[in-house]
C-alpha cells in the first residue's frame, strides 16, 4: 500500500474473537447507549420544554447534552455492529467521517465546557453583571463558537491526518478511528505536521484546563464567603456537577493521548478509550441532575407526562 487513496477499508480492533463475548459487548454496549439516549434526551427535552429552565446554564447543558449524543452515536454503533456480525471493517470514508466527527464533537464540548466555566464564575463572582454578560445573544454567540472551534478543529485534523500516505497496513488498534491509531499507520517521518497540529491542540487544551482551574478557584473562594448555609449549598449544587463532568472528561483524555509509551497496550488502550468517549455521555445527565433540584423537578414532570400520555393512548386505544 503506497498511499491512503490505495486503501478501501480499515480493520477495526476486536473486543473478542469469541462468539459468546462478541454478544456480551454488544449488550453492554447496548444498555449504555440507550442509557446515553434516554438521559440526554430527558435533559434536551426538559430544558426545551421548562420555561423556568431558559437560563445560560441549562442552555449551555443542552448544547452539551446534543454533542454527548453526538460523540456516542459517532463510535458506538459502529461497534456494536461488528460484534454482532462478526466483523472488523469500516470503509475508507467511514473511517474519515468518524475520526472527523470524534474530533469536531470532542473539541466542541471541551470549549462549551470551559464557556459553562465562565458562565458559573460570572453567575456567582460577578452577579450583578451576569444579566449584561451572559445575555441570551452572548450565550448563542458563545455556544456557536464552541461548536465552530470543534467543526474547524474536526476538518483541520481529518484533512491533515488523511493527507498522510499510509504504508503500514490497514488495521487500526482501536475500535473506532482516532488520529493516533491512524498515525501509526504513515510512513515514516510523514506523520510529523499532523503531530505539530496535535501539539499546537494539546496547548490550546491546557490553556482551557489552566481557564477553568482559575475560575473555579475564584469560585469557590467566592462561595466559602457566603454567609448563609443555604446560599453555599446552592452555590455548590450548580457548580460541583460541572466540575464533575469537567475531571472525568480531562482526566480519561489526557491519560489516553498522554500516557507513556511504556504503558500503551491494546487492552489498555481499549479501555481507556471507552472510559473517556463511551462513559461520560452516559453518566454526564446522571452527575447534573443528581444535586440539581430544578432540573430533577423539571425531569420529574416530563417522565411523568410521558407516561400519562402514554397511558391515556392506551387507554383510548383500548376503548
Amino acid at each position: 500500500m503506497s498511499n491512503g487513496s490505495s486503501l478501501n477499508e480499515f480493520l477495526l480492533l476486536a473486543f473478542s474473537d469469541t462468539r459468546e463475548l462478541q454478544l456480551l459487548h454488544f449488550s453492554l454496549f447496548l444498555g449504555i447507549y440507550l442509557a446515553a439516549l434516554l438521559g440526554n434526551g430527558l435533559i434536551i427535552t426538559a430544558v426545551a420544554c421548562d420555561h423556568r429552565l431558559h437560563t445560560p446554564m441549562y442552555f449551555f447543558l443542552l448544547n452539551l447534552s446534543l454533542l454527548d449524543l453526538g460523540s456516542i452515536s459517532t463510535t458506538v454503533p459502529k461497534s456494536m455492529a461488528n460484534s454482532l456480525w462478526n466483523t472488523r471493517a469500516i470503509s475508507y470514508s467511514g473511517c474519515a467521517a468518524q475520526l472527523f466527527l470524534v474530533a469536531f464533537l470532542f473539541s466542541a464540548e471541551y470549549s462549551l465546557l470551559t464557556v459553562m466555566a465562565y458562565d458559573r464564575y460570572v453567575a456567582i463572582c460577578r452577579p450583578l453583571h451576569y444579566g449584561t454578560l451572559m445575555g441570551s445573544r452572548a450565550c448563542v454567540k458563545m455556544a456557536a463558537a464552541a461548536w465552530g472551534t470543534g467543526f474547524l478543529s474536526g476538518l483541520l485534523h481529518t484533512a491533515n491526518t488523511f493527507s498522510i500516505p499510509l504504508c503500514q497496513g490497514n488495521t487500526v488498534d482501536q475500535f473506532f478511528c482516532e488520529i493516533p491509531q491512524i498515525l501509526k499507520l504513515s510512513c515514516s517521518d510523514s506523520y510529523i505536521r499532523e503531530v505539530g497540529l496535535l501539539v499546537v491542540s494539546l496547548c490550546l487544551v491546557f490553556g482551557c484546563f489552566i481557564f477553568i482551574v482559575v475560575s473555579y478557584v475564584q469560585i469557590f473562594t467566592a462561595v466559602l464567603r457566603i454567609p448563609s448555609e443555604q446560599g453555599r449549598h446552592k452555590a455548590f449544587s450548580t457548580c460541583l456537577p460541572h466540575l464533575a463532568v469537567v475531571s472525568l472528561f480531562v482526566s480519561t483524555a489526557t491519560f489516553a493521548y498522554l500516557k507513556p509509551p511504556s504503558l500503551s497496550s491494546p487492552a489498555l488502550d481499549l479501555v481507556v478509550a471507552v472510559l473517556y468517549s463511551v462513559v461520560p455521555p452516559a453518566v454526564n445527565p446522571l452527575l447534573y441532575s443528581m444535586r440539581n433540584k430544578e432540573l430533577k423537578d423539571a425531569l420529574i414532570k416530563v417522565i411523568s407526562w410521558t407516561f400519562f400520555s402514554s397511558g391515556s393512548i392506551a387507554i383510548s386505544l383500548h376503548k
